[in-house]
C-alpha cells in the first residue's frame, strides 16, 4: 500500500473525504447545532479536540488493545476525552455549554470519531493519526460553520448573534427549522459532489477489513450474508 504524505493526510478530511459533506457522517449534530454560527463552531472545535486526542491515544495503544476488545476500548478512551472537553466548556464557556447541551455528550458516539479510530488510528502511526484527527476535525468544523452561516444569515438575519438589519425583511425562517437544515445540507452535498466530480472515496463494495465483528463472524459468514469481499 502506498504510504500517504503527512500533508495529504492532513488535507484529506477538508474536501476529498470531508466527514459531513462527502462521507455523510455525524448528520445528527450537523443538523441540530447549525442554527447558529456560535453553536456550530463550538461543536466543531469540541469534536476536533476529541478527534485529535483520541486518535493519538488509540494509535499509541493499537498494539496493546486486544483485537476483540477494540470497540469497547475506543469508546472508553473517547468518552474520557469527551468528559474533559465537556467540563472545560462548562467551566470556561457556560453559554456555549447551554447551547450545545446533550450534543456535547453525544460526541462519544459520533460516527466520525469512532470511525477514524477504527479505520485510521488503529492502523497508522501517531503522527499520521494526529494529522488525520486535525484534518477530519477541520473538515467537520468548516462544514458546520458553513451550514450555520447560511441558515443563520438567511434564516434569522444575523451572524453569530449579531443582527444584520438589511436582511431583516428578506429572512427565510424556514431555514432555521429542521426541514430547512436538511435542504441546506442536501444542497451543500450536491455542491461538493460537483466540485469533486463525483469522485467521493466511498466504496461500492464491502470487505471484512475494518469490520468490528470480523474476528467473530469470519469471512465465510460475511459471504453467507451476501456481503461482497
Amino acid at each position: 500500500m502506498k504510504q500517504k504524505s503527512s500533508l495529504s493526510v492532513l488535507l484529506n478530511g477538508i474536501i476529498k473525504e470531508n466527514p459531513v459533506l462527502v462521507l455523510v457522517l455525524g448528520t445528527c449534530p450537523s443538523l441540530a447545532t447549525t442554527t447558529t454560527v456560535d453553536g456550530a463552531f463550538g461543536m466543531g472545535i469540541a469534536a476536533l479536540v476529541v478527534l485529535f486526542c483520541s486518535n493519538i491515544f488509540i494509535s499509541l495503544l493499537r498494539k496493546i488493545i486486544p483485537e476483540n476488545m477494540r470497540i469497547p476500548c475506543y469508546i472508553v478512551i473517547i468518552a474520557g476525552f469527551v468528559t474533559i472537553v465537556k467540563m472545560s466548556v462548562q467551566a470556561l464557556l457556560p453559554s456555549l455549554y447551554e447551547t450545545l447541551g446533550v450534543y456535547l455528550d453525544l460526541i462519544t458516539v459520533n460516527c466520525i470519531i469512532l470511525g477514524r479510530a477504527e479505520m485510521f488510528a488503529n492502523k497508522n502511526t501517531v503522527i499520521h493519526s494526529a494529522l488525520d484527527g486535525i484534518g477530519m476535525g477541520l473538515g467537520f468544523t468548516l462544514s458546520l460553520t458553513l451550514m450555520s452561516t447560511i441558515r443563520e444569515v438567511f434564516g434569522a438575519a444575523s451572524f453569530a448573534g449579531i443582527a444584520i438589519p438589511f436582511m431583516e425583511n428578506y429572512k427565510i425562517e424556514f431555514l432555521t427549522k429542521a426541514p430547512g437544515g436538511l435542504l441546506v445540507y442536501g444542497i451543500l452535498i450536491a455542491v461538493i459532489y460537483c466540485v469533486t466530480h463525483g469522485k467521493a472515496p466511498i466504496k461500492t463494495s464491502f470487505s471484512c477489513e475494518g469490520c468490528p465483528h470480523a474476528s467473530s463472524c469470519g469471512k465465510a459468514g460475511c459471504q453467507k450474508e451476501g456481503v461482497n469481499s
